[in-house]
């Protein structure tokens, strides 16, 4: 079952999925980078008993600014290195990155495709608030199943310390998705199975694929949202972003990576990329005169 946490074959034969070689050298470097930090270890408990973890790792000057990143379905917290870094390197901020539940070192039987997820992303965010004191500053900043969380997330009621949201190549809901891939990679009807499924992770995970839709909790965001796709992204197709897009009513750009697949927008352009992020960012983001 795609929610239960297991190795995940199917996805390694997805031609939508596979890795493009011009990136590879930048992912390696990522990875080393991300091996070689001195993380501290956090943790969460989540409001249903579940031990989370994170990776965080201090600015390298003292900050009041965290980004707060937000991984792949499957993956966990290392998968983030490239985004990682360059929060870390290039904007100076502090960073947590969770392993996401049923993910990495965190707990969890089940995947919750960042409907559960977005709770516990209120954990981390009060974590760092109590971290960091009154004037913290917070980014969200996630990818794939990460952007359906971080967007899932932005409809919740969140503390005015959330300064932005970047939400690359997420889907408008866990249903939509769902049945984008039963029709692409399965060529099968989405009844009987998808309600059947349905069924089933509502009495596993508790909760149903309906209610866990990124495009109702964008409709409720206040704070202000980049959204970032591939133009080639057949997994999670670039139709969603707009959709999403259009939806929002905050303040909001957003930056469609020409020849990106799923995933792949920050490895194919990272110039134009880390460029719009740092412009969304300006005047949103500001250091205290003094730390507390």
């Amino acid at each position: 079952m795609a929610v239960a946490r297991a190795p995940k074959s199917f996805l390694a034969a997805d031609p939508g999925l596979q890795p493009n070689p011009d990136v590879q050298t930048e992912t390696a470097s990522s990875r080393a980078w991300w091996a070689a930090q001195p993380f501290e270890h956090r943790t969460l408990l989540s409001g249903d008993g579940l031990k989370l973890h994170a990776y965080y790792l201090p600015a390298k000057r003292p900050s009041k600014r965290t980004a707060i990143l937000a991984h792949g379905y499957s993956g966990d917290a290392s998968i983030m290195s490239g985004v990682a870094r360059f929060y870390h390197e290039d904007l100076g901020m502090n960073i947590l990155v969770p392993d996401a539940r049923g993910h990495g070192r965190s707990e969890g039987a089940y995947i919750g495709y960042g409907w559960p997820e977005r709770v516990d992303y209120l954990g981390w965010i009060r974590q760092v608030i109590g971290h960091d004191g009154p004037h913290a500053q917070i980014v969200l900043h996630g990818i794939s199943m990460g952007g359906a969380t971080v967007m899932m997330t932005s409809g919740e009621d969140l503390p005015p310390h959330v300064k932005a949201i970047v939400e690359d190549c997420g889907y408008t809901s866990v249903r939509d998705e769902l049945a984008h891939q039963m029709k692409r990679m399965y060529k099968l009807p989405t009844f009987p199975m998808l309600p059947a499924t349905e069924a089933l992770t509502r009495i596993k995970a508790g909760y149903s694929f309906t209610e866990a839709s990124a495009l109702n909790q964008v409709r409720r965001c206040r704070t202000p949202m980049l959204f970032i796709h591939g133009s080639d992204d057949v997994f999670v197709p670039t139709s969603m972003v707009h959709e999403l897009y259009e939806a929002c009513p905050s303040e909001k750009d957003l930056l469609i990576v020409q020849g990106a697949g799923h995933g792949d927008s920050f490895l194919i352009d990272k110039a134009g990329y880390t460029r719009k992020v740092t412009e969304f960012l300006q005047g949103r983001l500001t250091e205290p005169a003094a730390a507390d």
